[in-house]
């Protein structure tokens, strides 16, 4: 009796290692553990090629985005793990805030604004409010302030100039507020569905709530069929973080337009709109 029991319970146990394998769940061959940047810790599939990209641009930056090192959790605005820890491939290198304010929208608004910070394009760095106003560092920094009461929002000088990093993070936590995935939806420009998106195309159903990913690397077969890295942030704000696909062969990478829309273990994205930053 005892025999037969250990018969089964290893038979079980194959049988579930090669459900989990067949269905795509171990990552572990698209992992480079040592590797500190996108474009090193995550390996491309099989037959696919990583798009080489320029030095400087907004999609060598996503690529070359600082990671955490291998295994770190994800972790919420008050510096805990989140509760569910299995749909993350890696975390970025990025704090989150110390409130609950950097989220989904807001994470893709971090990421480009620190770019446009790091390239010193100042007069780039402005973003909309849901209530349609525009909000810009370079006003920010000069110690002008939103005042918003309802819909009803009015700019004064309130406080002295300021242009430090330090001032640069109080200035996103106040778009974080008041912005989200309806005002990035508007503001950005219309990206066709079905097509071959960008590595920074932002995939975003509006609304409240709503959602927001961003994409930071693809690759191309031989067929010229691409594929793609996701980031998001999430509700309540938390780490940035790549999210696995869970897609047989190719996870964490997303084979996106068979994926559209896009259900996901931690959110779905019942009609979404592709964006770009111009």
């Amino acid at each position: 009796m005892k025999q037969h029991t250990h018969t089964f319970i290893l038979c079980t146990i194959t049988l579930l290692l090669l459900f989990t394998t067949c269905n795509g769940k171990d990552d572990s061959s698209h992992l480079y553990k040592e590797g500190s940047i996108v474009a090193e810790r995550v390996l491309v599939p099989y037959g696919y090629v990583r798009e080489s990209t320029t030095a400087g641009t907004w999609q060598h930056y996503l690529q070359s985005l600082k990671l955490l090192p291998h295994g770190s959790e994800v972790l919420d605005f008050q510096g805990r793990p989140i509760s569910d820890q299995r749909n993350h491939f890696a975390v970025m290198d990025i704090d989150v805030g110390t409130k609950d304010l950097q989220q989904c929208a807001d994470a893709t608004i971090r990421l480009r604004a620190e770019y446009l910070y790091q390239r010193k394009e100042f007069d780039k760095i402005k973003f909309q409010f849901t209530s349609g106003h525009s909000y810009a560092w370079l006003d920010h920094a000069k110690g002008i302030r939103a005042e918003v009461k309802g819909n009803k929002v009015e700019f004064k000088q309130t406080s002295t100039s300021d242009d430090s990093y330090q001032n640069f993070r109080r200035y996103l936590d106040i778009v974080f507020m008041y912005a989200g995935t309806i005002s990035l939806e508007r503001e950005l420009t219309k990206v066709n569905r079905g097509g071959d998106y960008q590595i920074g195309d932002v995939i975003v159903h509006p609304g409240s709530p709503g959602h927001a990913v961003i994409i930071v690397d693809r690759a191309k077969n031989s067929k010229g069929e691409y594929i793609y890295l996701l980031a998001q942030g999430y509700t309540p704000a938390q780490s940035i973080h790549i999210v696995k696909s869970h897609d047989r062969g190719i996870s964490p990478w997303f084979d996106l337009p068979k994926k559209l829309p896009i259900w996901h273990e931690r959110f779905f994205l019942k009609n979404p709109q592709i964006r770009r930053f111009s």
